[in-house]
């Protein structure tokens, strides 16, 4: 949700109306209603002025309603989800798993080839 969007929704929830609001931030209705819409961004300083309208902190007005994405752990998720979640990523960071995995598995081969050569001594 963007920020304009966080914003309407609080000052909705609060009942208050846009020209309170803007006058708080003292700035045009019109710049105001731009902000809402996403036509224009929000300044730290009016995010400090909402904070204090809303009886809210900056992080709680950023993170209205809880919308933060959780810690992702692919450790005891079955290997078709694992393998789905990999590709989910950027073709930068897919290829660089993809990398790692080649390097293990070389290193585990050459391992193995020399505790079996050896073990043949």
């Amino acid at each position: 949700m963007s920020i304009g969007r966080i914003i309407k929704k609080i000052r909705e929830d609060k009942g208050l109306m846009q020209k309170e609001v803007s006058a708080h931030l003292a700035i045009g209705n019109s710049n105001y209603n731009k902000l809402e819409n996403g036509h224009r961004e929000l300044s730290v300083d009016e995010l400090l002025k909402l904070s204090k309208l809303f009886n809210l902190t900056a992080d709680q007005i950023l993170n209205y309603e809880n919308i933060i994405p959780e810690e992702v752990t692919i450790e005891d998720k079955p290997d078709f989800e694992k393998l789905h979640l990999i590709n989910q990523l950027d073709e930068e960071d897919r290829s660089m798993i993809f990398k790692m995995v080649d390097k293990m598995l070389t290193t585990k081969k050459f391992k193995d080839f020399f505790n079996k050569n050896i073990a043949a001594l």
